[in-house]
């Protein structure tokens, strides 16, 4: 189902919320369109330098197996200028996949939080509006991208212990100036997932 079917201008499905919600943000041919703030970031730097969890985090709770996909781009302007997927138990263990600018080029980015961020940089995708996915089966998590919506890599496999979940979409601009990110799908469904780690 997707959550942005019937949304325009600044009215949300009654299922989805904001943390950190962006002074400018907007519903378009229902695609999201968000204008991401400076610093804007969730990080828990393993140095303790840079810490944050600031970036806007548009969610629905969800709660058993799961799966979440949606479609990104973004504006890469500076360095790590992201529009992501994330799923998040609380303030301190929550795991991210960005498609990110990194070293100037468009990348697959992901993030597992469990009091400190294990970031872990992938692959180089050019310009090609990804579709990320986020799998839920028990406790295990997988996370996904697909060119195409057909043909899906597997990016990360990790665990999370937690009943409750928020899922959703994210934009960062951790050390630009701003940026603007979209989105154009929010598919959310329950249903059993036999593996986190494969895409049916």
């Amino acid at each position: 189902m997707n959550l942005f079917a019937g949304s325009s201008a600044n009215n949300l499905d009654h299922r989805l919320a904001w943390i950190n919600e962006p002074q400018s943000w907007r519903f378009h041919d229902e695609i999201l369109h968000v204008d991401v703030p400076e610093s804007a970031d969730f990080f828990e730097d393993p140095a303790g330098v840079n810490v944050r969890s600031s970036a806007p985090f548009l969610y629905c709770a969800a709660e058993g197996d799961f799966s979440l996909t949606a479609k990104v781009d973004v504006d890469m302007i500076d360095a790590y200028d992201s529009a992501c997927v994330m799923v998040m138990a609380d303030d301190k263990h929550w795991a991210k996949l960005c498609f990110e600018l990194v070293n100037r080029m468009p990348t697959i980015v992901s993030v597992v939080t469990k009091a400190v961020s294990d970031n872990c940089i992938s692959e180089q995708v050019g310009r090609a509006k990804p579709y990320l996915r986020i799998l839920r089966a028990g406790n295990c998590f997988g996370f996904h991208y697909s060119l195409d919506a057909i043909e899906w890599t597997l990016v990360r496999f990790f665990r999370l212990d937690a009943q409750k979940v928020k899922v959703g979409v994210v934009g960062q601009c951790p050390v630009g100036t701003g940026t603007t990110v979209r989105f154009e799908r929010f598919d959310f469904e329950t249903k059993k997932i036999r593996s986190a780690k494969v895409v049916d």
